[in-house]
């Protein structure tokens, strides 16, 4: 029994739309949540996402009867800290239980710190995210982008404003570097 994400929000939980960040940091952690904060607040893009994440829950999975699983959201963000921060499992388990603003990605709330993430779980679970599962995901997440970039360009070539490339191309930096696997693996 598996959720893309709960929608009832806990008491004292963090709306992933309202997440600040530090722009100021130089550490990937940030921009790789900001991409993913991209996702999951353009509807559009986030259920492209979801629709390639449902194919890695097994078909003997049975949406209604059963323990619930890790929700879909918590292993695209924990895949992804992981494969693009090259962290082993025991790695990625400390930052999952430790790092406040991931753990508010994850959405927990203040009430509920003491939860933490048994390293078989992360294991099985962040295990799911085959490199083709996320090959897909890029293909969506960079054509995204992309469209993004053009719509921009036409918005202040109509409005005769001067466009800001570099700004642009950040944005897709951070979308796209929530999965970028590197090679050397």
């Amino acid at each position: 029994m598996r959720k893309v994400k709960e929608m009832q929000m806990k008491l004292g939980e963090v709306n992933i739309a309202d997440i600040s960040f530090d722009l100021r940091s130089r550490d990937e952690i940030p921009q790789l949540l900001m991409g993913l904060q991209h996702i999951w607040c353009t509807p559009e893009l986030r259920e492209k996402v979801f629709e390639i994440l449902e194919k890695i829950v097994p078909v003997e999975t049975s949406a209604d009867t059963g323990r619930p699983g890790m929700e879909l959201w918590k292993i695209l963000v924990l895949g992804t800290i992981r494969l693009n921060c090259n962290w082993d499992y025991d790695k990625v388990q400390e930052i999952a239980n430790q790092h406040t603003t991931l753990r508010q990605m994850l959405g927990h709330a203040f009430m509920d710190q003491s939860y933490q993430y048994p390293i078989q779980t992360i294991k099985d679970n962040v295990g799911l995210l085959t490199p083709e599962v996320l090959d897909e995901i890029n293909q969506v997440v960079v054509k995204a982008g992309h469209s993004l970039v053009k719509k921009t360009a036409k918005q202040a070539y109509k409005e005769g404003v001067t466009v800001l490339w570099w700004k642009q191309t950040y944005i897709i930096r951070q979308i796209s570097m929530c999965f970028w696997m590197p090679s050397a693996r």
